[in-house]
């Protein structure tokens, strides 16, 4: 029997990740989205809290919480806070999620563990994953980031870009091709720390949303990583890197819904203030039925990701699951937030309110993690057979 009741657990997370996003995230993201600034003294609160590495084990310092569709829960009420400061939260288990699928014991010791430990100064140690380059996105077999292999260990020469917290992230999860010419097989997954030689922070993008979160690209320059720091087996790479985003991709979708929700909420309570023709607007049938279909969408889009989340916990295949619960939630993201300013109107398109953030920040939620036609094709090829 399927149920939707949520645990204890999950109730006492969704909580306090709601409390989080209303009284510490969603007063300081205006100034942070406007500013382009990392949200470091937020990201210490949210580590004070456990927020930031719920998901990994009790015995490498994480709180054990192991079901994605709680997961799930916790994300889209972050990213109903902001999407911007959830994204550099996240970025956080996105990194470490390649350690946590394909690690030996004595890596997530050793890098788990280090995740979950704050800096002398009480910051948060922060991961990423870095897999983009520059020709290299939704293709992610064309990798030209390379791994040299020499005694010991390896070279890793080449440049990541798009990465989320790139260039100040204390744990990378990078991935790199050992010979061009054998595509995927010759992908390999590896534990590189930042304060190696020869990894370098290269330039901060400047984006049109999601604007609180560090986007940048890495550049790795004969960077020796020791053979102990190799995920997996040789040409493991790419299999590591599909199991990572069948778990991440239904995380991501629930932030969409997230951001999805925040519009509709401000949405229905303009339209129940805002007054025409001598009554609110809410009372007016063709804004009752776009709220419906807000709410509708929403709805649709948090099923498909608790699903997607669920088959995880069942240890099920979730791949295309995972593709339906993004495409769908990414869309919802955009027509939702596009229909919800359409409700609030002009004052919506003013920066003074959260509107024209909500919409920006939502466009992303088709792209990152892969696009909405890479998900398409994901599904495609499943119902056609090529899968």
């Amino acid at each position: 029997m399927i149920g939707f009741d949520l645990t204890e657990e999950q109730q006492r997370m969704k909580e306090m990740a709601h409390e989080f996003a209303e009284k510490e995230m969603r007063p300081v993201a205006p100034e942070l989205d406007e500013k382009e600034e990392f949200p470091w003294a937020l990201m210490k609160k949210a580590n004070d809290l456990g927020l930031l590495t719920y998901a990994l084990p009790e015995e490498y310092g994480g709180a054990g919480v192991t079901s994605h569709v709680t997961d799930c829960i916790v994300q889209e009420e972050l990213f109903w806070g902001c999407a911007g400061i959830a994204t550099s939260m996240g970025g956080i288990m996105l990194g470490a999620l390649p350690i946590l699928i394909a690690g030996t014991p004595a890596q997530k010791q050793k890098y788990l563990t280090l995740l979950t430990t704050a800096k002398p100064d009480g910051m948060p140690r922060l991961g990423a994953f870095a897999l983009t380059e520059p020709e290299a996105g939704s293709d992610a077999a064309s990798l030209k980031t390379t791994a040299k292999k020499v005694d010991g260990g390896y070279l890793l020469n080449g440049t990541k870009h798009f990465i989320t917290n790139g260039g100040i992230a204390d744990v990378y999860t990078v991935f790199a091709t050992r010979d061009p010419s054998l595509g995927a097989d010759g992908i390999d997954g590896f534990i590189v720390e930042g304060a190696w030689n020869g990894v370098k922070a290269g330039k901060k993008e400047k984006k049109m949303g999601i604007r609180a979160s560090h986007t940048a690209q890495v550049h790795f320059e004969d960077v020796f990583v020791p053979a102990e720091n190799r995920l997996g087996e040789e040409g493991d790479g790419f299999m590591i890197v599909l199991q990572t985003l069948d778990h991440s991709r239904p995380i991501v979708a629930a932030g969409a819904v997230g951001v999805a929700r925040a519009a509709f909420d401000f949405a229905l309570a303009y339209s129940q203030e805002r007054k025409q023709f001598g009554r609110p607007i809410a009372k007016q049938q063709a804004i009752q039925f776009m709220l419906a279909d807000m709410a509708t969408d929403i709805e649709a889009a948090r099923a498909l990701c608790w699903r997607a989340a669920w088959l995880l916990d069942q240890e099920e295949p979730n791949s295309v699951a995972a593709s339906m619960a993004k495409v769908m939630a990414g869309d919802v993201a955009m027509r939702v937030t596009t229909d919800a300013l359409q409700v609030v109107g002009g004052m919506g398109y003013m920066r003074d309110y959260p509107m024209e953030k909500f919409m920006r920040d939502a466009k992303i939620m088709q792209i990152y993690e892969g696009t909405a036609q890479i998900q398409r094709l994901v599904i495609g090829r499943f119902l056609v057979g090529f899968g």
